[in-house]
């Protein structure tokens, strides 16, 4: 598998829920299935087929964080020299040339995007146009949407 790339704090964010899967959801699906047991024929038990599909998706996630974090290149960009440079883990802010709107992303690794929070997954259209851009540079980026043009104003390493 290759390197996996997140900020330090997705990289919390994982071991957190990890922590939450192995500590509290796994007992409690542990115990719903002794419980749904309890109740008899199996073949039939609604709540013991619910309760062992549970424990499948979570088995899944809990192998899946795993691998992550056990090939995680955690990136700190407070601690590179900012040139003004677009790279993985700066907050980018840039002014979208067709309407003249402000907008700011954080590029961030895949399990830590979120468009709410204007955290952009490094392999998405807007983040691969960025890297490796500079300040002041304009963009064409290729969405689904169309075309966007950009001109970025602020590059920060925080």
């Amino acid at each position: 598998m290759s390197l996996v790339p997140m900020t330090g704090q997705g990289a919390i964010a994982l071991r957190e829920e990890l922590d939450y899967l192995k500590t509290e959801l796994r007992p409690r699906i542990v115990n719903d299935i002794a419980i749904a047991r309890d109740h008899g024929d199996l073949k039939e038990n609604a709540e013991y087929h619910a309760a062992r599909e549970e424990q499948g998706f979570c088995e899944g996630r809990i192998q899946e964080i795993e691998g992550k974090l056990s090939n995680a290149q955690i990136i700190d960009v407070t601690k590179i020299p900012n040139k003004g440079r677009v790279i993985f883990g700066t907050t980018v802010t840039a002014i979208d040339l067709n309407d003249d709107s402000e907008v700011t992303y954080r590029i961030v690794g895949d399990d830590e995007a979120d468009i709410k929070q204007n955290l952009i997954s490094v392999n998405s259209p807007i983040a691969r146009a960025f890297i490796g851009k500079n300040l002041d540079d304009e963009i064409l980026v290729k969405t689904p949407g169309g075309d966007k043009e950009f001109e970025i104003t602020k590059v920060e390493y925080i």
